[in-house]
């Protein structure tokens, strides 16, 4: 194995190893689960060093180790799967933007994106039969005519606090990755 591999896997077991304990420091945001907090960070810093398949794969473990060591929550093996799995691979898809200077907080962005389109995905296919003509949200009653809303308002309420918040870390940590490919 090569030294780059090495270091490679370390970095990705790190990765999820960190993202799976800031897991634990969350804020529950919404009524079917959702959470604003810093998982996705470690992961999208992975992604943007090492590339797209490595980003995919650490997403991939990281959302099943959530799944099934963080009280993860489905109502099927579906929803399980996209919503834990699928969604935190794609998070992985920051690593378009591999070693390109200055950019972590635009793959942030694109990592982001790409989870919400998952539970997007989730919400409009398995989690339908939630989308009442009214929705309780933060106490609020929101209509939602249908799905596509619902998943949007929904999956829009704790993505966009959490997309900020990466997005700004990756920003301030954009010198100390890039200063990392030195070594």
């Amino acid at each position: 194995m090569k030294k780059t591999s090495t270091r490679m896997l370390a970095e990705g077991g790190v990765s999820v190893a960190l993202a799976l304990a800031l897991s634990y420091l969350k804020i529950p945001i919404a009524a079917l689960g959702g959470s604003i907090d810093f998982v996705m960070v470690p992961l999208i810093v992975f992604a943007y060093r090492w590339g797209v398949w490595q980003g995919l794969l650490a997403g991939l473990a990281f959302g099943t180790l959530k799944f099934f060591l963080a009280g993860g929550a489905a109502v099927n093996w579906q929803s399980m799967l996209l919503d834990y799995s699928v969604a935190y691979a794609f998070v992985g898809f920051a690593g378009l933007l591999r070693k390109k200077k200055n950019m972590l907080p635009l793959a942030a962005l694109i990592g982001c994106i790409a989870r919400f389109i998952v539970h997007f995905v989730s919400g409009i296919t398995i989690y339908a039969e939630y989308a009442t003509p009214t929705t309780d949200f933060f106490g609020l009653s929101v209509a939602t005519p249908g799905a596509v809303l619902f998943s949007i308002v929904y999956n829009g309420a704790y993505m966009l606090p959490n997309t900020i918040i990466a997005v700004i870390v990756c920003a301030i940590l954009i010198k100390p990755v890039d200063l990392l490919d030195r070594f």
